[in-house]
């Protein structure tokens, strides 16, 4: 293959050996999941393409018809397989009176049917997708009004799509009860608001959504294909789930919650329908090994509490359930396979917690856990805890950030040299650049990819504008890509070849919806103003305002000194501060520089007393994050 022909990428003759190697080590006599994946299938739609009002698409359900043919020399045959399975769109019946809507995102909806209608349990990422799915759910069941609304938990993929079923009308009429976990707000608007704007940018790596689609691009995360590009919309609980044992009759339907806070998102839950035998685990199993952290950044979960509560569902309702589904995925039938299920799911997370602490107790850091821990052959053997999202290597580098942070202990890493400046160095060592590309070419010839990725960072990082060295990482990224079990990683791959050879696409998918943005709590909004302040610019500038919320009957003091902007709940006005009086939404547009100011004193949906030019002082302090940061280059 010659390192300057981008187009048509190919494998090598190492990468077709490790995928060889590869496909021999699974456990390709176990087909069950295809038969899991047709069992109870009812019909799906003829019109195959969603399109926002604008005419964008948001989602394509034969986009990855690909699938269907054999794998590729371009991709390594398990996520092959799992993408197959997880393209079987449609409405599927679980048991009867509970379906799921599958392949119109990267998760699932489900939908529950009740006395006078249907209970909804998370209704995608988009509003588009989610219209479209409850269409062919009424197609084939009826025109059922909505009676309940579930949220599993608080990521997007599993509440943005409420308003293509439901509006805030239904809701504030009490028509149809909104319930999700405790803490749900909170986590659901703030997960990506203080670094929202770089995980949005790394997600785009994650995801893969500027990628083509093919047999050498993208063909899915593992958890789902991608995610859609709609409208994310979002309407707040009416009902908090708070303790595990909570029971609720919705429209004549016996549900018993599970709270499960800390592990796959921070306010999470599992419930069980009785009189059905029927379990819902959110997101906390899957077909796949699961994040402990994601690509795009995020906190450390907690894979302990995460096996311990699975055990605890175990033992709540083991004994009785028939089949267990969930917001990704498809079901699993029959008592024994269920808990066999959930109980290997349980053992992957506790397994890759202790030995990993085992290890750490014995001096290794965590890239040498990653290398050294090996999964028991039972797991091994089991397709569901396989790395198609999440991986054993970048889980273990996780609970080893989770416990000891960033430094390993050595005083040799304590205060190294950042990117470029190391790379000049590594460069100059080398005998220099055209020198280095030749030992990256080397390892490249020999299929030495990661030393080859790792040198050719090297001397990106000192010379972005290196022809050769871009080109031949790109081919580089590309064979690793193709070797990758877990979709994340060959979509990160391939995003990090696909910018070196055509530019930066930025950011695909972004949670900066405005339903997201005003559910923003006072706290929140200010809390993400403060976080833009150039420290350095405002070092010596000092303002106090006073924002006056009408509709909420509160007040907030601002004070920029020394570089920080910080912010309280006060009781009145601050003395000698500017005073800005006004609701929530107008005091927020102002916050967020999107309001005239001249036009809101002027038609008295605004009120100041004081100096009014004090905000655009402020706002002249703001640093707008960037969506188009580099990432494989400086």
């Amino acid at each position: 293959m010659s390192a300057s022909t981008p187009a048509e990428p190919r494998p090598t003759e190492a990468t077709r050996a490790a995928l060889e190697a590869a496909a021999s080590r699974l456990p390709t006599h176990d087909v069950q999941d295809y038969e899991d994946t047709e069992r109870g299938f009812i019909g799906r739609s003829e019109q195959r393409r969603i399109v926002a009002d604008d005419g964008h698409l948001v989602w394509d359900l034969d986009a990855y018809r690909f699938l269907d043919e054999p794998a590729p020399d371009t991709a390594n045959p398990s996520l092959w397989r799992q993408g197959r399975l997880l393209i079987r769109d449609g409405l599927f019946e679980v048991v009867p009176g509970i379906y799921q809507i599958r392949g119109y995102d990267l998760s699932v909806m489900s939908l529950v049917e009740s006395d006078n209608g249907v209970i909804v349990i998370d209704p995608l990422t988009t509003k588009e997708v989610a219209t479209a799915g409850f269409a062919l759910y009424r197609e084939h069941r009826g025109e059922r009004p909505v009676t309940g609304m579930i949220y599993t938990h608080s990521h997007l993929d599993h509440f943005g799509g409420v308003k293509g079923i439901i509006s805030d009308e239904d809701v504030a009429s009490g028509r149809v009860p909104v319930i999700a976990p405790e803490g749900f707000m909170e986590h659901a608007v703030s997960e990506n608001v203080f670094a929202g704007p770089a995980m949005g940018r790394r997600a785009g790596y994650m995801y893969g959504a500027a990628l083509d689609k093919g047999p050498a691009g993208q063909i899915g995360a593992g958890l789902g294909q991608t995610t859609s590009l709609g409208e994310p919309t979002l309407i707040a609980p009416t009902v908090d789930i708070t303790t595990t044992g909570q029971e609720l009759t919705v429209d004549g339907v016996r549900i018993v919650f599970q709270v499960t806070p800390g592990t796959e998102a921070p306010a999470e839950m599992n419930f069980y329908f009785p009189d059905s035998k029927a379990l819902c685990t959110a997101e906390n199993t899957s077909h796949t090994l699961h994040n402990i952290l994601t690509l795009r950044g995020a906190q450390v979960r907690d894979p302990r509490a995460w096996s311990d509560y699975l055990n605890e569902t175990i033992e709540l309702w083991g004994d009785d359930l028939e089949v267990v589904f969930a917001s990704h995925h498809w079901p699993t039938w029959g008592r024994e396979r269920a808990v066999e299920f959930l109980s290997m799911q349980s053992d992957m997370y506790s397994y890759l917690h202790d030995q990993t602490l085992r290890l750490l107790n014995k001096g290794h850091v965590g890239a040498e856990i990653a290398e050294i821990l090996e999964m028991p052959p039972v797991l091994e053997a089991q397709w569901h805890t396989h790395g198609y999202y999440g991986s054993v290597s970048h889980n273990v580098k996780a609970i080893y950030q989770r416990y000891l942070g960033w430094y390993d202990g050595n005083p040799a890493h304590l205060w190294m040299h950042p990117p470029v400046e190391a790379a000049t160095r590594y460069v100059a060592a080398m005998g220099g650049i055209d020198a280095a590309v030749g030992v990256a070419r080397v390892a490249f010839d020999e299929g030495d990819y990661r030393w080859a990725a790792e040198v050719l960072n090297h001397v990106l990082f000192a010379d972005e504008h290196h022809a050769d060295a871009r080109s031949l990482q790109a081919d580089t990224f590309e064979q690793l890509a193709f070797g990758a079990e877990n979709g994340t990683w060959r979509n990160a791959f391939l995003s990090g070849a696909t910018e070196l050879r055509h530019g930066i696409f930025g950011t695909p998918i972004s949670a900066d919806a405005p339903d997201l943005f005003s559910a923003l709590t006072v706290e929140q909004l200010l809390s993400s103003t403060a976080i833009r302040v150039d420290g350095p610019r405002a070092w010596d500038e000092h303002l106090v305002v006073s924002f006056v919320f009408t509709d909420l009957d509160r007040t907030h003091v601002v004070t920029l000194r020394h570089g920080t902007l910080v912010h309280r709940r006060a009781d009145a006005p601050a003395a000698g501060s500017t005073v800005f009086t006004g609701s929530r939404a107008v005091l927020s547009a102002l916050l967020a520089g999107a309001l005239d100011v001249a036009a809101a004193l002027a038609d008295g949906t605004l009120a100041v007393d004081g100096d009014p030019g004090v905000m655009g002082r402020l706002a002249a302090l703001l640093d707008p994050p960037d969506d188009n940061f580099a990432i494989v280059t400086p």
